[in-house]
C-alpha cells in the first residue's frame, strides 16, 4: 500500500487553503444570495468604509480596531471582517481590544501562527503568544504589520476552542505600497 507523498501533501494543503478562502469570500458576500444586494460604496476598495479604515491619501499607516466596534470576542467572524477591510499595508497597525480577566469570565488572547496549515486547523503547537489575556484592556494591544508576509492571528484560549468554534481567527497579507486614486 503506497503512502502519501510530499507533493500529495502540498496539493492537499493548497486545496484546503483555496477552499477556506472561498468559504470566507462567500460568507463575506452572503448578502448577494439573500437578496441584500451589493452596495459598491461599502464593498469595493475605492468606496467609503463602514469604519475607520478608509482610503489613506498619505503614506501614513492606518490604525484599525480588529472587529471594529465589536472588538475581539467569541462568535464574531473575523475572516469576514479582514476581507471587508482589505487592503492592509505594511506598517498598518491592528488594535486588539478585549476585556481583561478581572472584568469578564471569558478570557481572550492573541497568537500568531506560523503558517496556513496551523491557521486552518487551529494548531497552536507552534504559535507565538503576542498578547496575553490582560493586554487588550484600555487602548488595546497594538500590532504593527512590519513585513510583506502573511500574518495568521487567532485567539488561543480554551485550547484553541475560540479559534475553532468561535471564529476568532483571521489572516492578512499586507501590501507594500499605497496606491492613490
Amino acid at each position: 500500500m503506497a503512502g502519501i507523498g510530499v507533493s500529495d501533501h502540498r496539493s492537499l494543503i493548497l486545496i484546503v487553503a483555496a477552499a477556506s478562502m472561498l468559504v470566507t469570500v462567500s460568507e463575506a458576500n452572503r448578502d448577494w444570495y439573500y437578496g441584500g444586494g451589493f452596495n459598491y460604496t461599502t464593498h469595493w476598495p475605492w468606496g467609503p468604509r463602514n469604519d475607520s479604515h478608509s482610503l489613506n491619501n498619505t503614506n501614513e499607516p492606518n490604525k484599525l480596531i480588529v472587529g471594529g466596534s465589536d472588538h475581539w470576542h467569541y462568535g464574531f467572524n473575523y475572516s469576514v471582517w479582514a476581507f471587508q477591510n482589505n487592503p492592509f499595508y505594511v506598517n498598518d497597525v491592528l488594535v486588539f481590544k478585549y476585556d481583561p480577566p478581572s472584568k469578564t469570565p471569558f478570557h481572550h488572547s492573541v497568537y500568531l501562527l506560523p503558517n496556513m496549515w496551523s491557521y486552518m486547523t487551529c494548531d497552536l503547537s507552534r504559535a507565538k503568544l503576542i498578547a496575553n489575556t490582560t493586554q487588550g484592556d484600555g487602548e488595546g494591544f497594538k500590532f504593527v504589520l512590519k513585513k510583506w508576509q502573511p500574518y495568521y492571528f487567532v485567539c488561543g484560549e480554551s485550547g484553541g476552542l475560540h479559534c475553532r468554534d468561535g471564529r476568532m481567527k483571521f489572516f492578512v497579507m499586507p501590501m507594500l505600497r499605497r496606491w492613490h486614486y
